[in-house]
């Protein structure tokens, strides 16, 4: 990675220097700044953020500069009510106003992973997908949106809890623009960090211009992989009813090992040991990318935009801590690596039909991503870890009870996953400044995620449980175009494709009563597909020689192991495996010797729905009022949805009879909310703000529970509400010319009203999952004039995020603390140059961004430590 950064930084530098100069943007002073007014896209048209009777907190390219805004986890902080989930750079879920249930992003992208509900878009494509949001670098951007509330009408399905969208600077025509940012910083306890980002504006004739920016970030490692050792004893498989778990849940009779209570004195338990793996601040993570775009205006009443956009994140090592260790410390055993890789092409034609304004935008996005992941942890929750590890008569014991040799628990997955993303949107608005005005639109677009997740075991191959596992069965699954054999050591592979395909229809009409009084309604038509193909085979079947058949059993009754989607999958007998797969009704599955409960488990298996089809309309209506330029009040009523999903392990059965769904509904929200903009003291203070109430039907969820499947599943499990207050200021100090102080805060009450499945992990009266009571920011910022026509500045800001819950189930749930933090920056520009000194978490607080439960062990995704940095610009 070092030789990778080097070539990046010697690449972008030379970049620059061939753009003819070096800067950063040129900063208004806060004082000039006209009464604080963001430009913004929100109801798809531009007007300003204070005319419209819509919750958006906006970041312009003076506030991201300021603020030193470069990555997803950087505007995170600064957006209270918006909170993620996840595992570090390009593995993180967005959640808005607390609409979240699980723990995203379990081990690695995950196919079979919930859609996100909070819509992200590059500029007009929306790109949010299940675990693993686009990190784009936040270069040359001209704004950040974050829209709160369902936004379905006009941003479709994922909008369901609000909308992100990154707004990226298009090409100026007539103006020649060029400048670079270079910066350098040092992590108390970690490795430096550097980044040089170089822009370029480059008119072409009258009616034509191009843009350009390339950069490079790398950011230092905090995080130590510490020394330490772990052996299959601590395995889930030997842990006795009531052990008391670290999240203070006692482990039910349900979920107690297969073999606790057993005599293990006979076993011979080896370790593993991270020895050759110690290493401090071992996660690096490197962005490096460039974005090309041109603009052409036909004549006044036409233009195309088109832009192409390329992206690499190269990261090591974890971003997330162990809490019974020293503060950033955790333990490794096999190397984590992610290389993310995605491509963008963009085009926008706008133009006029009479009076009519007509934008047409598409987009496709190709993404690679290659992962490793240690996946060491999963013994503590896995039932079966030892049985892929351990001799058989540890696992299977005679009447002496166990004996025999565990292998070191060392395993890890290796993914794949490619993407697509194309999507077409075409709308019409009529005159803005009418009495009467609509926006109109039809949408379409097409998500295809393919996966491939081998799961190694890596003492199998010593172990040998079931015999020699090589060479392993070449399962012809295709989507990769890799037919097998498997790798040694893989017990597992998920091959899966994924496609979502989406069409829609959508339509807001304003219409002013009066001068003061006006009213909108809004509408939009959906048609959603999302379908699995492919398998989640095992290399049991890769063992059977004719002497371990006979020492296995060969009955079709000892082979089935009660999950009939995995039945026909996993079968050793490809005949058995074509007659599960054709049969025409139980009576042919139970003719080839299961009985008829098994039989129909496997039969409801492979009739399995293969799309989960949604489709319908969701409405919004909005009253606003506006009594004078300064004031303006509306009160909305909107809903939201997000579409369903198939399960892998539909149909397998659970306690009291629950069974699990081959589909999942959507769950809907519906919004009701009351909201103001205001400038008070004559423009002096902007004030705005909400109060809203949601109700949330079929919460969607994902549940990891041994005693109904062995896999992850989904299901609709609660009904649950928000209430919650949000607001935002920025006051330009009277008097004290040059002082600006901002800030903003969230206040959210959630709580589960109902579960909807028969389980006692969800309970009434909980609360929803990364959705802290309270939030708020406070900074200040004072700018004053110099001799010799230089501009100084001081800076400071306060951020808080309160407790919340890591999930929704309380086996899998962990307490994310909350944080303080404080920054301070101070800096000197000149009419063509500026250079900036400032700190970050200067309180040096471990702060949790994110925590993770789910493999019994808490892994908290921590602030980065204390931080002091140095930034220079130089604009021609």
């Amino acid at each position: 990675m070092k030789k990778s950064l080097l070539l990046n930084t010697v690449f972008v530098s030379a970049t620059a220097a061939a753009m003819a100069g070096t800067a950063a943007a040129q900063t208004i002073p806060q004082q000039q700044r006209p009464r604080d007014v963001i430009t913004v896209t929100a109801t798809k048209t531009e007007q300003s953020a204070q005319d419209i009777p819509v919750a958006v907190s906006a970041l312009d390219n003076q506030d991201l500069e300021e603020l030193r805004i470069d990555t997803f986890s950087d505007y995170l902080v600064q957006l209270p009510g918006v909170t993620a989930g996840g595992n570090g750079p390009g593995q993180r879920t967005i959640y808005i106003r607390g609409i979240a249930s699980t723990t995203p992003n379990l081990t690695v992208a995950g196919v079979a992973g919930l859609a996100p509900n909070v819509a992200f878009y590059l500029d007009e494509q929306p790109l949010a997908q299940p675990g693993r949001n686009l990190d784009v670098y936040a270069a040359d951007l001209e704004r950040i949106e974050v829209l709160p509330g369902p936004q379905g009408t006009l941003f479709g399905a994922s909008s369901q809890a609000g909308t992100v969208r990154l707004i990226t600077n298009k090409p100026v025509l007539g103006a020649f623009e060029a400048y670079s940012n270079f910066g350098f910083s040092w992590t108390q306890d970690g490795e430096m960090s550097s980044n040089v980002t170089g822009v370029v504006n480059l008119p072409v004739g009258d009616d034509f211009a191009l843009r350009a920016v390339v950069y490079s970030d790398h950011q230092g490692g905090y995080i130590d992989n510490v020394r330490g050792t772990r052996d299959l004893s601590e395995s889930a498989r030997f842990r006795p009813e009531g052990t008391v778990r670290a999240n203070g849940v006692p482990v039910s009779a349900r979920r107690a090992g297969f073999q606790a209570g057993q005599d293990l004195s006979n076993v011979t338990f080896l370790e593993a040991d991270n020895a050759d793996l110690v290493e401090d601040d071992f996660n690096d993570a490197t962005y490096s990318g460039f974005r090309l775009s041109g603009r052409y205006e036909f004549n006044a009443d036409w233009r195309l935009t088109v832009g192409y956009a390329q992206q690499t994140l190269d990261k090591d090592g974890v971003f997330f801590a162990d809490p019974e260790l020293d503060d950033w410390e955790i333990q490794r055993f096999e190397e984590d690596e992610l290389e993310d890789d995605f491509t963008n092409v963009a085009w926008t034609l706008e133009g006029r039909l009479g009076a009519l304004e007509t934008v047409y935008t598409g987009a496709y996005t190709e993404r690679d991503a290659d992962q490793t992941v240690d996946y060491t942890d999963y013994m503590f929750v896995g039932q079966y870890f030892p049985y892929y590890v351990c001799d058989g008569s540890v696992t299977y014991p005679g009447a002496a009870g166990p004996a025999g040799t565990c292998q070191p628990p060392n395993s890890l997955v290796k993914s794949t996953t490619e993407t697509t993303v194309e999507s077409h949107e075409f709308r019409v608005l009529t005159p803005q400044t009418a009495r009467l005005r609509a926006t109109t639109g039809v949408f379409y677009s097409d998500t295809q995620l393919d996966e491939r997740n081998d799961y190694t075991y890596l003492g199998s191959i010593a172990a040998d449980p079931f015999g020699p596992f090589a060479p392993n069965f070449p399962f012809m699954t295709g989507y990769f175009s890799d037919p097998g054999p498997f790798p040694p050591g893989v017990i597992f592979r998920n091959d899966v494709r994924r496609t979502d395909e989406q069409r829609g229809a959508f339509g807001e009409v304003t219409y002013d009563l009066t001068d003061q009084l006006s009213f909108t309604a809004g509408a939009r038509w959906y048609d959603i597909e999302v379908d699995l193909q492919g398998s989640a085979n095992s290399s049991f079947c890769n063992s059977f020689s004719a002497t371990d058949q006979d020492a296995f059993g060969t009955d079709i009754s000892d082979l089935y192991n009660g999950d009939g989607q995995y039945t026909f999958r996993g079968s050793c007998d490809p005949t058995l495996r074509q007659t599960f797969t054709e049969a025409d009704s139980i009576a042919d599955i139970m003719a080839a010797g299961l009985s008829q409960a098994q039989a129909t488990q496997v039969f409801n298996a492979v009739r399995a729905p293969d799309v989960a089809a949604t489709d319908g309309v969701i409405l919004k209506f909005t009253g606003t009022w506006t009594p004078n330029d300064d004031l303006l009040f509306y009160a909305t009523y909107s809903e939201g949805f997000r579409p369903g999903l198939l399960n892998r392990p539909g149909g397998a059965q659970g306690p009291a009879g629950f069974t699990v769904p081959f589909a999942l509904d959507t769950d809907e929200v519906t919004n009701y909310e009351l909201g103001w903009k205001t400038f008070l003291f004559d423009g002096a203070l902007r004030f705005n703000g909400n109060a809203f109430f949601i109700d949330i039907e079929d919460l969607q969820t994902t549940i990891f529970d041994p005693s109904i499947t062995n896999l992850f599943f989904s299901a609709n499990a609660a009904d649950a509400e928000i209430r919650g207050v949000e607001g935002d200021f920025s006051w330009y100090v009277p008097n004290v010319d040059g002082l600006t102080i901002a800030g903003a805060f969230s206040l959210l009450d959630t709580e589960i009203t109902e579960v909807l499945v028969p389980t006692d992990d969800v309970r009434v009266g909980s609360p929803l999952a990364f959705a802290p009571e309270f939030q708020a920011n406070l900074r200040a910022r004072y700018e004053w004039a110099l001799e010799n026509g230089y501009q100084a500045h001081v800076s400071g800001q306060v951020t808080h995020s309160g407790d919340s819950q890591s999930d929704v189930i309380r086996i899998n749930r962990i307490t994310v603390d909350g944080y303080t933090t404080l920054e301070l920056a101070a800096g000197l520009a000149g009419e063509q140059w500026s250079v900036e000194l400032f700190g970050e978490n200067l309180t040096n607080e471990a702060g949790e961004t994110s925590s993770n439960f789910v493999y019994d062990r808490e892994r908290a995704t921590l602030l980065r430590p204390r931080t002091i940095g140095l930034r220079f610009g130089v604009e021609y």
